[in-house]
């Protein structure tokens, strides 16, 4: 093993190991990324994910402090409520969330393509495209040898999985690790924001997060996404002078497509779907989400109806099986690349930060000389491993995650639906549970503990 500063190689340019590359390069370590997408557009990565305490706090950390303030000003406009609707647009609970003004400790809304964009900045002499990992080698001088599909290859000190949820590294190094089916299925669409799509929404869901709980164990989510640019890409006249600096010089904007839009997803048990549904795309896939929709309000129907046939997305949801203690080696894993969540808390990607920046800290002590390169990423796995599967267990359990969820049993759902809505309509109404229910929301999503 080399002596002095290691040489990371990471597979998979995703929010974590990116975010880890611009970590370990800030930290004078010498990081190679190598990713299976041929450019830097490709891939349908325009949905919402939401980054809270715990991932802004990350990339803070990570992020160069200019490429950190274009990170917050590339962000969606942040949501003001959390809102809980019934398929008919009526109101079970709405709570108020924090204001947007502390850069960390709110929740953000972020175009999974315009994050990449951030994170791509600046690393076009690190990040290498068409790049297709098939396996590894560990040799007797410590040393870590990357294959490619291309006959290519790569060396380095250490070796880091973040490949996501299907993750070939995983695959080889951990072969007894599971990620299973947990039964449901969602079909993403985005909506154009247009202003006859806005007026289609009551004023709190047009400026909130909504949650739809659906009679038969049919769920929703909305979420409007609208930006600091135009369609046309150009920086609306209303964005204050220093953000719209930020972006007239970002050199990211040439590259990302993301407008404003509606994202409007769909989800319920797997048995509920067509067989053949992860083969469906465009109209006939909007249109499998329209007919499971057919007694909901007419105006989110219509919503249905707008949405781009482009962008519709199945996703067969996924999880991890813990996975007992392994032995540190010059391989290790961060994010969906070990512990694969469901949706249902969405602290996916802000995990997968907290990974990149735990593990950076770690390789920056190694590079000190404070631990060896092994040390540090047994360290790095003892306390990723436990807070990891923690989240995974979370969002399995979360109401309608799992596809035997009862909310999704012929009459115990209808129980468990009016359950879930009673415990919201009670908590938002009374003003000490509501603002438990917001600290609670924060407080998770940025625990370090």
């Amino acid at each position: 093993m080399a002596s002095g500063p290691p040489h990371v190689l990471i597979i998979g340019a995703g929010t974590g190991g990116l975010c880890l590359a611009h970590g370990l390069r800030r930290a004078g370590i010498s990081v190679a990324v190598y990713e299976r997408y041929r450019t830097r557009g490709e891939g349908l990565l325009g949905y919402r994910v939401g980054i809270g305490p715990t991932g802004s706090k990350a990339l803070r950390e990570c992020l160069p402090p200019e490429l950190f303030d274009v990170y917050l000003a590339t962000c969606a406009r942040s949501p003001r409520y959390f809102n809980v609707i019934t398929q008919r647009l009526r109101r079970t609970a709405s709570f108020t969330l924090r204001p947007d003004t502390d850069p960390v400790e709110t929740e953000r809304s972020v175009a999974r393509m315009t994050l990449r964009q951030v994170l791509l900045t600046g690393m076009e002499d690190v990040v290498h495209f068409d790049k297709t990992f098939t396996r590894y080698e560990q040799r007797d001088d410590g040393t870590v040898t990357a294959h490619f599909a291309d006959g290519s290859t790569a060396t380095g000190d250490l070796l880091v999985a973040a490949d996501g949820t299907h993750s070939a590294v995983r695959r080889q190094y951990l072969p007894h690790a599971v990620v299973r089916d947990a039964g449901t299925i969602n079909i993403a669409t985005r909506v154009p924001l247009t202003p006859h799509t806005r007026q289609l929404l009551p004023e709190r869901v047009e400026k909130g997060i909504s949650l739809i709980f659906g009679a038969g164990g049919i769920m929703g989510v909305l979420h409007v996404m609208e930006f600091k640019w135009d369609r046309d890409g150009e920086i609306k006249p209303d964005v204050a002078d220093a953000d719209a600096d930020l972006l007239r010089h970002w050199p990211g904007r040439r590259h990302d497509n993301t407008r404003d839009n509606i994202n409007f997803i769909i989800w319920s048990t797997a048995r509920r779907f067509p067989a053949d549904v992860m083969q469906r795309r465009g109209e006939d896939l909007v249109q499998v989400a329209r007919d499971l929709t057919r007694h909901w309000h007419p105006n989110l129907r219509e919503l249905l109806a707008r949405s781009d046939p482009g962008s519709a997305l199945p996703i067969r949801v996924a999880t991890s099986e813990p996975v007992p203690p392994w032995k540190a080696s010059t391989v290790t894993l961060l994010g969906d690349a070990i512990h694969t969540m469901t949706p249902g808390r969405g602290v996916g990607a802000n995990t997968a930060l907290r990974d990149a920046a735990l593990l950076c800290r770690q390789l920056r002590r190694a590079t000190a000389g404070d631990k060896t390169l092994l040390q540090a990423v047994a360290d790095y796995e003892a306390a990723m491993v436990p807070y990891g599967f923690a989240r995974v267990a979370d969002s399995l359990h979360r109401s309608g995650t799992s596809g035997d969820d009862r909310m999704y049993k012929p009459v115990v759902g209808r129980l468990a639906l009016l359950g879930a809505r009673g415990y919201f309509g009670v908590t938002s109404r009374v003003p000490r549970l509501a603002r438990k229910f917001v600290n609670d929301f924060y407080t998770y999503r940025g625990e370090e503990d």
